[in-house]
């Protein structure tokens, strides 16, 4: 068994079908719970038989289950609230039928409850079914007039597992000579700043070392240049935050990835920790020094 002393935390996400729940577990995941979607209602229980420990859990349940129905899921919300050592919540997705109409209309997707009928159809009865589950839900939001960014914004505000910003910051380092980082949303070149590699007793270090940092920062061009970055990229975050972004990849290339986009890169770090954000770095150049030299080190000794 867990030695956990707080029940551990499980929401259930349901609702009827184009409502937004995929969204809602795809936003729930970014928030670092743990997600299953449409998990046949017996496994349910298995997954805690003996306990369970970890991050929280979301699981969506829905109508296209095999073994769903309206008194299956009664029962297994019942089961499951029984545990003391399970806090369990439902959240409701609702949506207006005419709105979920114009959705399915607009996605051209057919409704699982009606394959071969019109959307409308299905909808009818699917809002029908869940009729005696709606009012199990803990909670419920109306996505009838959200949008998609709305709706990650409400299911953050309501289940956010801490306070503070969500959003991860990766800030990077590369070499122009091996092409830039796939998947960089903002890219800033270093190379018109002073290059170390040009001094000898530099040459061989690292933006990491305070001397390179040091030498690089006494550029007259870098004070201003790494004030307007961080003025831009603390402006933006809050940004991204509301427009539901739950990543942001910052890079910073210079010629060889190893002095001037390192010092930057290790610089913005700082900053952005003293100002509350989650972030995580990587010097892709200097991995990959490291990995080959700890390839040829194993070389050596075989």
């Amino acid at each position: 068994m867990s030695d956990r002393t707080a029940p551990y935390r499980l929401v259930l996400v349901t609702g009827p079908s184009g409502a937004g729940r995929s969204t809602a577990l795809h936003t729930f995941e970014d928030l670092g719970y743990e997600t299953i979607d449409n998990l046949p209602f017996s496994l349910v229980p298995r997954l805690f038989a003996e306990g369970i420990s970890g991050p929280p859990m979301a699981l969506g349940l829905d109508t296209r289950n095999r073994e769903f129905s309206a008194v299956a899921m009664f029962d297994l919300i019942a089961q499951l609230r029984a545990r003391a050592d399970l806090a369990v919540e439902v959240l409701y997705l609702d949506c207006a039928s005419d709105v979920l109409v114009r959705r399915y209309s607009e996605t051209r997707r057919r409704h699982p409850l009606a394959p071969a009928e019109s959307p409308s159809d299905g909808i009818a009865r699917e809002l029908d079914i869940l009729g005696t589950v709606k009012p199990l839900a803990d909670c419920l939001i109306d996505t009838s007039d959200l949008t998609i960014h709305d709706l990650k914004a409400e299911v953050k505000r309501l289940y956010s597992r801490e306070e503070g910003p969500q959003l991860a910051v990766s800030v990077h380092s590369f070499s122009y000579k091996r092409g830039v980082p796939r998947g960089a949303d903002m890219v800033f070149d270093c190379r018109f700043l002073r290059n170390p590699y040009w001094q000898p007793d530099l040459r061989r270090l690292n933006g990491q070392d305070a001397r390179v940092a040091t030498y690089v920062g006494e550029d007259p061009r870098f004070d201003p240049f790494f004030d307007k970055v961080l003025d831009l990229t603390l402006l933006l975050l809050p940004a991204y935050l509301d427009e539901g972004k739950s990543h942001l990849s910052i890079a910073f290339g210079c010629t060889g990835g190893q002095h001037r986009s390192v010092t930057v890169a290790e610089k913005l770090c700082v900053a952005l920790a003293d100002a509350g954000w989650r972030v995580s770095k990587r010097h892709r150049e200097l991995e990959r020094q490291a990995s080959q030299s700890g390839a040829n080190q194993m070389g050596k000794t075989a």
